[in-house]
């Protein structure tokens, strides 16, 4: 069949869940037997996601081929179960420089160049070749932002000209939000009507409308919707808060949303298999007993307000783990920089069945998470370190077991006696030009376990696998033998460039670091094997 094709847009505020609508709906049609890939198109002018400030952005999520994108890409990988590439994701920088860069190179053929249509069919040809790529019956495309925002004007434009070019291959979905102001006590549609209408203004009439809100729409609201905004009333589909993402799509197979798109496109209605994914959800509901895990972060603070999206990987692999084996995951929040100025609090990690130390950059906090890692190995409590988790545990170690005083990383202190953490000589040459974006070790590298060790066992005894990183500092192979010497285990490398990715130690319930991502590759039904070893230790303290 003729490739299809599904824009998803946000009307009254950001925030909506437009990411979780986009992989809700892409895997409605992937369960009715359709091949289905996404596309999230940020209206930034950088060129990735990359040199964005996760406090303000949220997490950067990188793909297989080394593409640092937004974390909405990381929701479609969960929920689609499939791997996405450079093409899956647009900016507004990566269009312009795009298009700047043919018409340097005259493909244009000495035309005036101009953002209209120029920059929209730029959008379009990306979107077709992502859609062509994963040779996909439906393509979802998420646009982000809000209606009316000047800068998602272009975005819309080029749905607008697909729309035009082949009207049977093109729907619209408008999510909205409907909120219910405490001191009136109902819900109120009028923001949801000048959403609409802001999108007729582009040219664009939505097919259906996903009503976001705190609570149900009721037929009224539904009638009501369906009269001012233009749709037929059944298109009106109700989206309320529930308690997981993952009972998002449930919602709407419940309004038979699945088989309404199919049949506004003339396709069979056809039926679905739910029956893993509501095992999923039932398990949601119903696990009681808890396994209490310590995310150490600082990426987390925003005022008075915790920002869990920026280590929003790292959330739902702990739930995939822990759902997996029964238990239900209590997530807290624990600020490294806590632990420099009051030693006394350092304490608290006691309390908790396992402890994680995510990604990071910079040296703001890192003495706290040090003295968190000291904590972990010395008082038995699982500890699974990630990246930047991973160079902190060798530096612990090295200083507290090696007696390496002055071990550190060349990012925090450049001029420290034992770089037992360094920077590679590529990344150096890259750093010294201040070329900083899309530069870093990114995407799927090879790693080979060592037979015997626990990454070997818990990755089902697989001598070779792979893993997604976006790091520029490495381990320093110098100190391999001190440090094994004293006790860690080198269980996985990269024997490529002889780089280390696994580390271990024995006799401890759980102590490994790794160099990658792996909450990048965990998905809602197939936990990632190292987040499940974890959970496992973690329960059975």
């Amino acid at each position: 069949m003729k490739p299809k094709f599904i824009f998803v847009v946000g009307g009254v505020m950001s925030g909506v869940g437009k990411g979780i609508c986009a992989a809700s709906i892409g895997r409605i049609l992937k369960l009715r037997g359709y091949k289905v890939t996404s596309v999230k198109i940020d209206p930034y002018v950088n060129v990735d996601a990359g040199t964005m400030n996760p406090v303000e952005h949220g997490e950067v999520f990188v793909l297989n081929d080394g593409t640092e994108c937004d974390q909405d890409l990381g929701n479609y990988e969960r929920f689609l179960e499939e791997d996405l590439t450079s093409d899956n994701y647009i900016t507004t920088g990566k269009v312009y420089q795009s298009v700047i860069n043919k018409e340097r190179n005259l493909e244009y053929k000495g035309k005036c160049v101009e953002v209209i249509p120029d920059i929209p069919n730029e959008v379009i040809s990306i979107i077709k070749r992502a859609a062509e790529i994963s040779k996909a019956d439906f393509t979802i495309v998420e646009v982000g932002g809000t209606i009316g925002e000047y800068q998602g004007m272009v975005f819309l434009e080029a749905a607008r000209m697909m729309k035009l070019e082949n009207r049977d291959s093109v729907k619209f979905v408008l999510v909205s939000y409907l909120p219910v102001p405490h001191h009136i006590g109902e819900m109120k549609t009028k923001p949801t009507q000048m959403a609409s209408r802001l999108l007729n203004e582009a040219g664009i009439q939505a097919d259906f409308i996903l009503g976001r809100s705190e609570f149900p729409l009721d037929a009224p609201r539904k009638r009501k919707l369906s009269i001012s905004c233009n749709v037929k009333e059944e298109s009106v589909i109700s989206a309320p808060d529930v308690k997981s993402i993952y009972e998002v799509l449930l919602g709407y197979e419940k309004e038979g949303l699945g088989g309404k798109i199919l049949k506004s496109f003339g396709l069979s209605e056809g039926k679905s298999d739910l029956k893993e994914w509501e095992k999923l959800v039932e398990t949601i509901h119903t696990v009681k007993e808890k396994v209490k895990i310590g995310i150490v972060g600082k990426y987390f603070q925003t005022g008075q307000f915790v920002l869990s999206d920026s280590y929003i990987s790292v959330i739902e692999a702990i739930k995939h783990a822990a759902w997996s084996l029964g238990k239900k995951p209590e997530i807290v929040w624990l600020s490294s920089e806590k632990y420099e100025e009051s030693p006394e609090a350092i304490k608290e990690i006691g309390d908790f069945d396992g402890i994680i130390v995510p990604g990071g950059f910079g040296s703001r906090g890192t003495e706290g998470k040090i003295k968190v890692v000291e904590f972990c190995r010395k008082n038995k409590i699982p500890y699974f370190g990630l990246c930047f988790g991973m160079q902190l545990a060798v530096i612990e170690f090295a200083r507290h077991v090696c007696g390496l005083e002055d071990a550190h990383s060349t990012e925090i202190k450049p001029k420290c006696k034992d770089p037992i953490i360094d920077v590679m000589f590529d990344q150096k040459r890259l750093l010294e030009k201040k070329s900083y974006g899309g530069t870093m070790r990114l995407g799927s590298y090879s790693c080979k376990l060592q037979k015997g060790t626990r990454a070997f066992g818990a990755y089902g005894e697989k001598e070779n696998i792979t893993e997604r990183h976006r790091h520029r500092y490495e381990f320093n192979n110098k100190y391999r033998d001190a440090l094994a010497a004293k006790g860690i285990i080198f269980s996985g490398t990269n024997t490529k460039r002889d780089l280390v990715e696994i580390i271990e130690i024995k006799d401890h319930p759980f102590f490994m670091g790794v160099q990658f991502h792996p909450e990048l590759k965990s998905r809602p039904l197939k936990p990632h094997p190292l987040f499940k070893e974890f959970i496992k230790s973690c329960i059975k303290q």
